[in-house]
């Protein structure tokens, strides 16, 4: 039988996931860093303002750690759409924003196209 796909070491499997991880926490971050930015209310506010900074510093530091193994355009699309998700449903929960079918169903479609990006990466 004909092997196509050559073994994969263990210490290439742990840098895999760990990129995978570091890019969830970036795009957790990214979250926050929105979050903050709604918060600081035009820079007024000195504690969410540090907050932003902090986050979007860590968001962009994680995120420059993941690309270092995943490719940079799946990273990035994976990136955003965590970071635009996230702050939909922080929107929707926190902030009273609408939350329509149509809404959410795009919410899905941007969700789904993330799951398939990190299935073929």
């Amino acid at each position: 039988m004909l092997n196509f796909f050559p073994p994969l070491s263990a210490t290439f499997v742990k840098n895999i996931i760990m990129a995978w991880l570091l890019l969830i926490l970036a795009g957790l971050f990214e979250v926050a860093f929105t979050t903050s930015l709604k918060l600081a209310n035009n820079f007024t506010n000195f504690k969410w303002s540090v907050a932003f900074f902090i986050s979007i510093s860590l968001s962009f530091y994680l995120l420059n750690q993941a690309i270092k193994t995943i490719p940079m355009g799946t990273a990035y699309a994976v990136w955003t759409g965590i970071g635009a998700a996230g702050t939909v449903l922080v929107g929707i929960f926190f902030f009273q924003e609408p939350s329509n079918w149509l809404r959410i169903g795009f919410l899905m479609l941007l969700i789904g196209s993330i799951i398939g990006l990190k299935a073929v990466a």
